[in-house]
């Protein structure tokens, strides 16, 4: 997947980057989707996806806790995104957000929330490793927001 950062950004209301998250957006402490706003998406986007990975889980490849497809390029808020657009997976196989839990002491997680801007439409629900095997080519561009939490 090329590198390619220009006008698109994601930012949230709730945390400032690389900033501690809110416990009410832990997956045992209220579970509630951080406020997100999408400027800047390309004109020849056709579709964009949202996914938030946590890299320092432990497990192999991280822990996915949301993804999210069928997000209109002109879309610039994402409140009520559970209701709005496709609901992919998330690390535990089940479609919808599951917020930060790391272990206890393991110190702090950074989660990840990505934007892509993607020149095809994203067939059906495919997990965060489906959607970069099949879709890292029709990227054209991306960025990220990344809020930390530990227990």
């Amino acid at each position: 997947m090329p590198l390619n950062i220009k006008d698109l950004k994601i930012e949230s209301l709730d945390f400032v980057s690389l900033g501690r998250m809110k416990d009410e957006h832990a997956g045992n402490k209220g579970n509630v989707i951080p406020r997100l706003r999408i400027s800047g998406a390309p004109k020849e986007a056709v579709e964009l996806a949202v996914i938030c990975h946590d890299p320092d889980a432990p497990l192999a490849h991280g822990f996915t806790h949301w993804t999210l497809y069928a997000v209109p390029p002109g879309t610039t808020d994402l409140d009520d995104a559970q209701s709005k657009f496709r609901v992919g997976p998330n690390g535990a196989g089940q479609p919808g957000y599951y917020g930060p839990q790391p272990p206890d002491g393991h110190g702090p997680h950074h989660y990840y929330f990505w934007v892509y801007a993607l020149d095809t439409k994203v067939e059906g629900t495919p997990s965060r490793e489906q959607f970069l095997d099949r879709y890292a080519g029709n990227i054209i561009e991306q960025n990220r927001v990344v809020g930390t939490y530990e227990n």
